[in-house]
């Protein structure tokens, strides 16, 4: 397969960039003897400089990525992820632990190049195939790296602080395979081929469901579509690069078209208001569970937290495609219920005292968010091509920072309301069961609509059968 030794390049570096054996244990190290921080100026000062500074990256870096042919930008990204560690094993203070979370935030952001690149190298046949491979390569070395953080802090009595280095050498030895691969000649936007061609959304989803090995691979991350549904030749989308007005045109054209489709925007609303509360679950669990279960005073399972939540999430998105489920009749509705089954959940997790059902709600409540990405996933993706796809991601994942942002400002932050971590969940519960009312609303308005409509189409025929009896007594009396 052409490209073949790319992936495998790109897989090496998939899992090691991903193998951190101390993310997990961020927070307790952070408060522990060897960082000496306290909960306020971890959660309310250092943490929210992740969300700003991904949020502000997220678009230039999408851009360079592009015109920059990726490699430079994986490359910025393995740089990224060294530095982060370093500055976490070396540097002390608040000023420092943010300066550390906004290269980590230019790492995330920078995430992109390593989706994208395998595309440019590889030919469209083989791009479901390649997506499998670096996505579960990714699932692999993250569920690895939370398992050996664990047996390593447990089993072998290590310190937090060789976890650290543990997660430096991975990072260390995945920024140097970058190196090894070749410079694009092509990207989706600045450097095109000839006779590159767009898709038209379709105005309904696909129905039929994927199968279970791609809905595992579209779990968390962007995966092209191949499929020839209807293409429309541009102009303006051939030639061998396009500048930064024309590019920004395009993207904003091909916005205002692919956000007319009513059903592709509700799954991209649900998308971006779920993964807003998503983020803000995972990114200060930790702190959650530090305040329920001290570090300092009883032994922590977060790695086997982590590594069982990865499981069972992946496990959940590959059993999508066995629920007989017509998601473009029943979507919304189902959205309405598994986002209160979240709510519930995360409600659960502030229990005083009890860390089991805190960490058996925070499972289930990663598990029922990848379930539900993935069916969001394909059904957005299964009407449009790579390029628009890439920009429905990015506009989704957009929304989700910034509502995020709005969210950690007001709520998190010390320059805003700076609450407590038990009263942020309580505010986070609160959030998904207001996003189940709203799907509830659309989903009952949905099947009113669908159900005035087949009303409609029968009465149809028996009104015309009326009209057709009429006019022929009419007929009859005539030639009498």
């Amino acid at each position: 397969m052409p490209g073949l030794d790319h992936t495998l390049v790109l897989c090496v570096y998939g899992f090691f960039s991903n193998l951190r054996p101390s993310e997990p244990f961020l927070t307790a190290y952070l408060m522990g003897p060897d960082k000496n921080l306290t909960e306020t100026q971890v959660v309310n000062e250092i943490y929210p400089v992740w969300t700003y500074s991904y949020l502000a990256l997220l678009f230039p870096v999408f851009l360079a990525t592009d015109y920059l042919r990726y490699k430079p930008v994986l490359i910025l990204q393995a740089s990224s992820l060294v530095v982060t560690y370093v500055m976490l094993l070396r540097a002390q203070g608040v000023p420092a632990m943010q300066l550390l979370e906004f290269f980590f935030g230019l790492a995330t952001a920078a995430e992109v190049a390593y989706y994208s690149y395998i595309y440019s190298v590889v030919q469209p046949a083989h791009y479901q195939r390649v997506t499998g491979y670096c996505r579960s390569v990714t699932l692999f070395g993250s569920t690895a790296g939370s398992l050996t953080g664990q047996l390593l802090l447990l089993g072998a009595r290590v310190q937090l602080v060789h976890l650290v280095v543990f997660t430096l050498t991975t990072a260390a030895v995945a920024s140097v395979a970058p190196w090894f691969l070749p410079m694009p000649k092509r990207s989706l936007f600045f450097h095109k081929t000839e006779g590159a061609v767009l898709e038209e959304p379709l105005e309904e989803p696909l129905e039929e469901p994927p199968s279970s090995t791609a809905l595992l691979e579209e779990s968390e991350s962007p995966p092209p579509n191949s499929k020839d549904i209807s293409k429309v030749p541009r102009s303006s989308a051939t030639g061998s690069g396009s500048g930064l007005v024309e590019v920004l045109r395009l993207l904003l054209d091909d916005f205002l078209k692919v956000y007319r489709c009513r059903s592709l925007l509700a799954w991209s609303l649900w998308w971006a208001l779920a993964t807003c509360g998503y983020f803000q679950v995972i990114n200060y669990a930790q702190a959650l569970w530090e305040n329920i279960r001290p570090s300092q005073d009883y032994e922590i399972y977060n790695g086997y937290v982590e590594t069982l939540s990865t499981l069972l999430g992946a496990l959940a998105a590959l059993l999508v495609g066995c629920v007989p489920v017509s998601w473009s009749l029943w979507g919304e509705l189902a959205l309405s219920a598994l986002s209160l089954l979240m709510a519930g959940c995360v409600f659960a997790m502030v229990t005083p005292g009890n860390i089991w059902l805190c960490y058996g709600s925070y499972v289930l409540f990663r598990a029922t968010y990848m379930l539900l990405i993935t069916v969001a996933t394909f059904q957005v993706a299964s009407s449009l091509n790579m390029q628009r796809y890439a920009l429905v991601f990015g506009v989704n994942t957009f929304m989700a920072l910034l509502l995020q942002a709005l969210l950690t400002v007001v709520v998190v932050d010390s320059a805003g309301l700076g609450l407590d971590v038990f009263t942020q969940f309580l505010i986070y519960g609160a959030y998904f069961a207001v996003i189940s009312v709203v799907f509830l609303l659309a989903g009952l308005c949905k099947l009113a609509s669908r159900r005035r409509s087949g009303s409609q189409e029968e009465q149809r025929p028996a009104a015309l059968q009326s009209a057709e009896e009429a006019a022929h007594g009419l007929m009859k009396q005539i030639i009498e």
